[in-house]
């Protein structure tokens, strides 16, 4: 597959031009409103802190008999005042993290400006984090195993948006054209440092590319998400070898799979899916890389897991309750 023609190539935008393809996202409009709703019975007003939310099936505000506030369904989250239904906000944010769509290919997909698309997918980015780890909590399943932890550079413009300009060649770009053309020094570099446990993927980043390493966070993350921790399995890096954990290790000079059975073969085979998505961006901040390959370990974990949109769904409505709580 060419990633300059990522999944959907130039043939099927025709069809969609052709009205041989509709996007109809009337039936996750109103799931998302069911929900949405919900969740509003359930909660505090934030305007006067009473629990004493009224939602109707037929309208789109609702009504706190405490204080007589009336908002929208969607005030306090991402589907709030776009001009994108709910539907397409979930179906652009679902373009972006599950497929090697670019925002830049999503925006004409459906039929709006590029600055309206990529609002709405980081708005919804950021809260589908916020919500993850309580969603993970709730769902029927059982994480066993080891948590396996490995690291991966990837390179990123430090200068993305910013000064000074990535064209200046003095300050390590090139004559190529875009984004990547910008190769950053040290301190403008992260290093990816994902774990996988079960069903689980965890992808954080580092500052650098001389890894000598914090694993802390990463391991944090996976033991919040899947208690008990249980056995830690690394490389041979050095910086895992003296991890306070209780940690076993295969060294990869001599073997893959060490006599014992220690491998670290789900973190690398996550590692060779994320890689080619990130590709995609062409480029990316040390925050944006950070924050869209923390997205992919959310969705994959999602995916393992045979969870549906409707975690997704939850993920949004629960992280935009507890941003505002």
């Amino acid at each position: 597959m060419s990633s300059a023609q990522p999944v959907f190539g130039s043939l099927f935008r025709q069809l969609i031009e052709l009205g041989v393809i509709k996007i109809d996202t009337e039936p996750l409009d109103a799931r998302i409103e069911r929900r949405l709703k919900e969740f509003w019975e359930n909660t505090s007003c934030p305007r006067c802190g009473h629990q004493s939310i009224v939602t109707w099936e037929q309208l789109d505000r609702i009504w706190c008999r405490d204080c007589d506030f009336k908002p929208v369904y969607t005030y306090g989250t991402p589907f709030h005042e776009k001009h994108l239904s709910c539907g397409e906000v979930l179906l652009a944010f679902t373009l972006y993290a599950d497929t090697l769509l670019s925002i830049n290919q999503i925006a004409p997909f459906l039929d709006r400006a590029y600055r309206t698309v990529h609002t709405a997918i980081r708005e919804v980015e950021a809260v589908v984090q916020r919500g993850f780890p309580v969603v993970w909590g709730l769902l029927d399943q059982t994480i066993d195993g080891p948590t396996q932890v490995d690291e991966s550079g990837e390179v990123c413009s430090g200068y993305k948006g910013q000064e000074p300009p990535r064209n200046s060649r003095s300050r390590g770009g090139s004559t190529q054209t875009g984004r990547s053309r910008w190769r950053g020094r040290h301190g403008d570099q992260l290093t990816l440092v994902a774990a996988s446990r079960d069903s689980l993927r965890v992808i954080r980043g580092q500052r650098g590319i001389d890894y000598e390493g914090d694993l802390e966070p990463v391991i944090q993350e996976a033991e919040d998400l899947s208690q008990p921790l249980g056995e830690v399995w690394t490389d041979g890096l050095q910086a895992y070898r003296e991890m306070d954990r209780d940690h076993r290790t295969v060294v990869h000079k001599e073997t893959y799979v060490s006599p014992d059975g220690v491998h670290i073969n789900q973190v690398e085979c996550l590692f060779s899916l994320v890689q080619p998505w990130l590709r995609k961006f062409r480029g990316l901040s040390k925050q944006g890389l950070e924050q869209a390959a923390h997205t992919f370990g959310i969705v994959r974990s999602l995916t393992l897991a045979g969870e549906s949109t409707e975690s997704i769904i939850d993920c949004l409505v629960i992280g935009s309750f507890r941003s505002s709580a």
